[in-house]
């Protein structure tokens, strides 16, 4: 190819590995999600209203990266399932809060060991390499 268009060289693409990084942890977490019912992004909701018990849909797109076209129905079937609820904040009718239920927390038992089992699958990367990547990636997404 001409030096020209070097740049459009696939192999040349720092997006490229993030993403089929992305498709391929999806894809190993997935084992372990399908027989609870959960899709990955479902999973790392639950993650963040394990910690937090409610957040308000803003700051859980902020958190995770996620504009309201994904969350809405996400967080709508979640409610349906009885997983969480979501109710106008008092001080601001326009903001949603979405709160976890005993039924969504009862998963965190059931997902415990997800993050350990994983880890025990992956050794492409030493433990100070895995730290080190964790880094960079954080710093990327605060551009």
């Amino acid at each position: 190819m001409a030096q020209e268009y070097e740049q459009l060289l696939l192999e040349n693409q720092l997006c490229f590995p993030m993403y089929a990084c992305g498709r391929k942890i999806v894809s190993a977490y997935t084992p372990y999600l399908k027989p609870l019912g959960l899709t990955y992004t479902q999973y790392i909701v639950f993650m963040v209203l394990w910690e937090k018990e409610s957040v308000n849909v803003g700051q859980l797109g902020s958190t995770l990266h996620l504009d309201a076209g994904t969350l809405t129905p996400l967080l709508k079937n979640l409610e349906k399932e009885g997983y969480v609820t979501r109710n106008r904040s008092k001080e601001d009718e326009r903001v949603t809060i979405v709160s976890i239920t005993d039924k969504g927390n009862a998963l965190k038992e059931k997902c415990k060991d997800i993050p350990g089992e994983l880890s025990k699958e992956s050794s492409a990367l030493s433990r100070k390499e895995a730290e080190q990547l964790y880094k960079l990636l954080y710093k990327y997404l605060s551009e």
